[in-house]
């Protein structure tokens, strides 16, 4: 073993920074004996100093981020500060300086990733970002290098933590949004300002990296369509129950039919109590995945929080330190595919559409004919009249597979007919 230590700094010391800093002194001679050398926390950078941390000298606290990523001694910079700047900044520092770089910024990932890898290859380092997707699952991993000789036709998946609590508690407990949302800030699973993760931008950052990764093709966050959860509603979740199924804040990515382009997109979705990702429950995450050889896999656990987050840095930090020892440099980046990544306009997938219609003969038939004028084949129709009358029933139309634009088309149409008073919902039926 090399006795000449691997020095590490961290940029960043809040809940996952500081779990990082005690597995590293607490497991300082695993992680030796793993790696080959020992491995030294070299400097950390925060921005309240005064701030006690517990188990961190404090010589080596600095709020001088740029000062530590150009000291030129420290082989490996782990970020942890998150956001788009000055993460981007100290990153691409970091590689001019000499340093290997993990991250578990999803945001800058996958709004930026493909500069940061064509850094890390011009200078020679490392970039490597486990922890920015579902916190302590392997995934990035399994997708970039155990399925490298694989073809993955779809990544399907849970991938906030925060979502998927919420709507498990509105499904187990007949819960509005408001309220389970209150109880979830309540234990501390969702932030006072939860729009990152209710409205879909969190998954949706997740959704491009695993998209990039699993198709060898360039995806930005632009390209990914979002669809929050706050409309989803306990209506919503009783006609799931009567399809057997759940509501799920899902995040896909697939290769068209014809191979020839992929999607990315997030958006709450009805999935059948059969398939794996329905019995999800609580704050955990769950992908899975779908590919040629290998067929389909599925990846569970926690998603997000100090200790588990950690982890999966420390996994990296395990791996690029290997690298440094034998002068070699992991997997980078792998677009060569470079598919055109379409619009939501072409997904095609099923549709779950309640409908407020005047109770009276021949609706259902003015609504079929709609359908079948768009080209949208319907699969089931369930219609009920209103317990307190007033001239209005519900209808509620299950389709085929049928493309958004299809749908979009029938639903414009639907609005103009005399005998539709709105449009309760429209949901997507997915995992089938």
């Amino acid at each position: 073993m090399r006795t000449r230590p691997l020095k590490v700094a961290l940029l960043g010391c809040g809940v996952v920074g500081s779990e990082v800093a005690r597995i590293m002194t607490t497991h300082a001679d695993d992680l030796a004996a793993r790696i080959g050398a020992p491995v030294e926390l070299a400097g950390v950078a925060v921005r309240r100093p005064s701030k006690v941390r517990e188990g961190i000298p404090a010589e080596l606290i600095t709020t001088d981020a740029t000062a530590l990523v150009k000291r030129g001694d420290i082989d490996v910079i782990v970020e942890v500060i998150g956001g788009i700047e000055p993460a981007r900044s100290l990153i691409t520092t970091a590689f001019e300086h000499g340093a290997s770089v993990v991250s578990a910024n999803k945001a800058l990932l996958a709004q930026d990733g493909a500069d940061l890898h064509a850094a890390a290859e011009e200078h020679g380092r490392d970039l490597y970002y486990e922890a920015a997707v579902a916190g302590a699952i392997p995934l990035i991993r399994p997708l970039r290098e155990s399925l490298a000789g694989d073809k993955v036709n779809r990544v399907l998946g849970i991938v906030n933590g925060t979502t998927n609590f919420i709507l498990d508690k509105m499904d187990s407990t007949g819960a509005g949004y408001q309220e389970a949302l209150d109880e979830a800030t309540a234990l501390g699973y969702a932030e006072a300002d939860p729009t990152a993760d209710v409205e879909g931008f969190d998954a949706a950052a997740k959704a491009a990296i695993l998209a990039g990764i699993a198709f060898h093709t360039r995806v930005r966050l632009d390209d990914v369509y979002r669809e929050g959860m706050t409309e989803v509603t306990a209506a919503d979740f009783a006609s799931a129950k009567e399809m057997g199924c759940t509501i799920k804040l899902l995040a896909i990515c697939e290769r068209a039919e014809d191979g020839a382009s992929v999607t990315a997109r997030v958006h709450p979705a009805m999935i059948p109590l059969s398939h794996p990702l329905a019995s999800v429950r609580g704050a955990y995450n769950a992908v899975f995945v779908e590919s040629d050889a290998s067929g389909q896999l599925m990846f569970y656990g926690p998603g997000a929080g100090g200790a588990p987050t950690a982890s999966a840095v420390l996994g990296d930090l395990v791996a690029v330190c290997r690298n440094r020892l034998n002068g070699a440099t992991g997997p980078g980046e792998s677009a060569y595919a470079a598919l055109p990544v379409s619009g939501m306009g072409d997904v095609v997938t099923r549709y779950h559409i309640s409908l407020d219609v005047a109770d009276k003969p021949g609706v259902l038939a003015q609504v079929a004919t709609v359908f079948a004028e768009h080209g949208v084949s319907i699969d089931t129709v369930r219609q009920q009249g209103r317990q307190d009358g007033g001239g209005e029933a519900s209808l509620v139309v299950v389709t085929h597979r049928a493309s958004d634009a299809a749908l979009g088309g029938t639903v414009e149409a639907l609005r103009k007919l005399d005998t539709v008073r709105g449009v309760a919902s429209i949901m997507r039926v997915e995992g089938e």
